[in-house]
């Protein structure tokens, strides 16, 4: 293809992408403060979604627990709705303007890349739709730890900016939805024989400080529980990533042998594979 042709595809991937993402943010708009109905079964919202874990400090510390939507303007609200709905556009998409990235870098693959990168792309997306979901059960004792310190007296009440809250839970799914994907970074590696599974065994105490130390930073609570809700699934999964690496090495290796010994065990007379 030509420099002109490529420019072409970039565009009209990025632009089906694009039109997914908006469409999903129009269903988020939807969604956002009114209930949907598929089949004959009520979803919740997503304002529901997002001041669940408030609501269940609230009902423990009676003074924690309101947001202000007027703190920075008249606005708030509605940036605020339009903000979350191009997130979950974001989160609901992502099969889609994922597929459209791989189908653009595809022709430069051989045909086991392509095989290999398909099966990537197939993992990825569970295991961060499975830690954004990992997030919600980390939330409440998050935002409990957080907003229970407030004062139960009379003259005590925390009323949290919408603003700043919401920025704080979508911070919060990310970048667990993110973290679960280790295992997939970790294999890739391996299957490029940059990363054998004895070295990434050899090394978990530096993996697991490492974890720890992108933990305090990533959560955006400063509170133990958030860092151990987000350190603990990162560790098991890098245990995982290790067993799948000594499994493809162990494969690899024996297909090794096995053409090794192929290609030296011929008959004198006879052309050998090497």
């Amino acid at each position: 293809m030509s420099l002109g042709e490529h420019f072409r595809e970039f565009r009209r991937r990025a632009l089906i992408a694009a039109i997914a993402i908006v469409v999903g943010a129009i269903l988020g708009w939807i969604v956002y403060d009114q209930h949907l109905v598929l089949f004959g079964h009520r979803f919740g919202t997503l304002v529901d979604f997002i001041q669940h874990p408030l609501a269940e400090v609230h009902k423990r510390h009676p003074n924690a627990g309101d947001l202000n939507y007027s703190a920075n303007g008249v606005s708030e609200a509605f940036s605020l709705k339009l903000k979350v709905s191009l997130w979950f556009g974001v989160i609901v998409t992502s099969p889609i303007w994922l597929w459209q990235l791989w189908g653009f870098l595809a022709p430069g693959l051989t045909k086991k890349e392509k095989r290999v990168s398909r099966g990537f792309l197939a993992v990825s997306v569970p295991l961060f739709l499975a830690g954004c979901w990992a997030s919600t059960l980390a939330l409440p004792n998050a935002i409990e730890f957080l907003l229970g310190t407030t004062p139960e007296t009379d003259r005590s009440a925390n009323f949290t900016d919408a603003q700043k809250y919401y920025t704080f839970i979508i911070k919060f799914v990310l970048v667990f939805g993110l973290a679960f994907l280790l295992p997939v970074f970790l294999t890739g590696l391996n299957m490029l024989r940059i990363l054998p599974g004895r070295i990434m065994l050899k090394g978990w105490r530096v993996a697991v400080m490492a974890m720890a130390v992108f933990s305090a930073m990533m959560s955006p609570s400063p509170d133990a529980w958030s860092m151990l809700a987000l350190m603990v699934p990162m560790i098991v999964l890098y245990f995982a990533a290790v067993g799948i690496g000594f499994f493809l090495d162990h494969r690899r290796a024996k297909r090794e042998d096995k053409a090794r010994s192929e290609s030296l065990d011929v008959p004198d007379d006879e052309k050998s594979q090497l």
